[in-house]
């Protein structure tokens, strides 16, 4: 069997002498992996990038096996970054987030549109700390931790909104968090979407998003440990 799609290179590693094994994130089967002949020549080595888009062809005798990939370039992206360390930062947390969230061959679809808008962000707009911020997002809510951020969850306002409970993944307005408010976390600007003149709340934004990510996503994978691409990112971004 066969099939034909694009996907955005999550991750490679070697296979065998000249192969290489990679996973791809598609909009229609998920994410995905296999072989790729001859993927570790002078060919193909400067094509299998992480982030990269790919046109590919995948061929299994069965569908459970883990086949292999023809792989056309479609769209190269890391090494437009490279003298952007905290966009290019931002890519390989990116990749190293859905490679460790997703799991294998579930599809999800509109957190690949998502993520495909949020990479080529990256080297374009300066604005993409936000755009960041609203993946992560993205990112919980499509497995199943999304955050509720429109309206209070005690007063019922959508005014005036500047923490998040910590239990209920719910926005809390100044005046609904009353004596509460030392044990909530926060609910800047930049985690609703707004640009602000200094990114002054991407620190605080990546926290909230942070203790989601560890307390909810990868406490129900094990409590397996964030990759340490994203502990990266947020020291370039908070870094002072």
């Amino acid at each position: 069997m066969d099939w034909r799609d694009q996907g955005t290179l999550l991750s490679v590693r070697k296979h065998g002498e000249t192969s290489a094994i990679i996973d791809v994130f598609t909009p229609e089967r998920g994410r995905h992996a296999g072989v790729v002949r001859g993927g570790t020549s002078r060919k193909l080595a400067p094509v299998l990038q992480p982030g990269a888009r790919l046109d590919l062809t995948w061929r299994a005798r069965l569908e459970e096996h883990l086949g292999t990939f023809n792989v056309e370039l479609s769209k190269s992206r890391s090494a437009a970054l490279f003298d952007d360390r905290s966009a290019l930062a931002a890519l390989n947390a990116i990749t190293a987030l859905l490679l460790f969230a997703l799991p294998e061959r579930a599809p999800h679809p509109r957190l690949h549109a998502s993520t495909e808008a949020m990479l080529d962000l990256l080297g374009h707009s300066a604005a993409w700390p936000v755009a960041y911020l609203q993946w992560e997002l993205a990112l919980l809510g499509a497995l199943g931790f999304g955050l509720d951020l429109t309206t209070c969850a005690v007063t019922g306002t959508p005014e005036n909104l500047v923490f998040v409970s910590p239990r209920s993944g719910r926005a809390v307005s100044a005046a609904g968090a009353g004596a509460w408010a030392d044990r909530l976390l926060p609910l800047p600007p930049e985690l609703l979407g707004v640009v602000t003149p200094d990114f002054a709340g991407i620190g605080e934004g990546l926290r909230t998003t942070g203790y989601f990510l560890t307390h909810g996503l990868a406490h129900s994978l094990g409590d397996k440990p964030l990759p340490e691409a994203r502990a990266r990112l947020v020291d370039r971004l908070t870094r002072g």
